[in-house]
Order: structure tokens, then sequence, then C-alpha cells
């Protein structure tokens, strides 16, 4: 993976459910609202000073979110953080820089 590029979509794995549910929270407080499914279905990360994740994440009926998490480097001992995220997306909407 070339530094500073997202790269491709990918499927969700077990690490990256695992990041979206560190961050579930946050996105439940921000919005207001809690989320009745929270299933990353893909994603894709960028490798920056840390790392930034892009989740796709169903969150029940047709509704699906966009996180942007920032994965902060190890040494740092810092939490997960949700940097950004994208409300009333589609199954369909592709994943991008946001």
């Amino acid at each position: 993976m070339m530094c500073g590029a997202p790269s491709a979509t990918q499927p969700a794995t077990a690490e990256t459910q695992d990041i979206a549910d560190q961050v579930r929270s946050q996105l439940e407080e921000k919005e207001n609202k809690k989320f009745p499914v929270f299933k990353a279905v893909s994603f894709k990360s960028q490798v920056v000073a840390g790392t930034n994740y892009f989740i796709k994440v169903h969150v029940g009926d047709e509704d699906f979110v966009h996180l942007r998490v920032f994965q902060p480097l190890p040494h740092e001992n810092k939490p997960l953080t949700l940097s950004n995220y994208q409300t009333n997306k589609a199954k369909h909407d592709e994943l991008t820089y946001f």
C-alpha cells in the first residue's frame, strides 16, 4: 500500500467490526440516537501518521453510515477517534475520502 493513498475497498473483517464498535458510542452521542444494528460492511484504510479507516456500517433497515476513524500510532497509547461521519447513506454508495 502506498503511504497517503487510501486502499481499495475491502470486505469488513473482525478487526474492522471491532474498530466500528469502539467508536459506536461517539457516533450515537453525536447523532443523539441509538442504532438498532451496527454491522461493518466494507472499509478502506489510509496510512498517515497513524491510520485512517473509512468504514461503511449498516445501522438498520436500508440505512448506512460512513465513518472515518483515526487510529494513532501504537506507541502513542491513544484511543481510536471518530474523526468524521456521513449519515443517510445507501448500500450502493461508494466509500470516498471525506
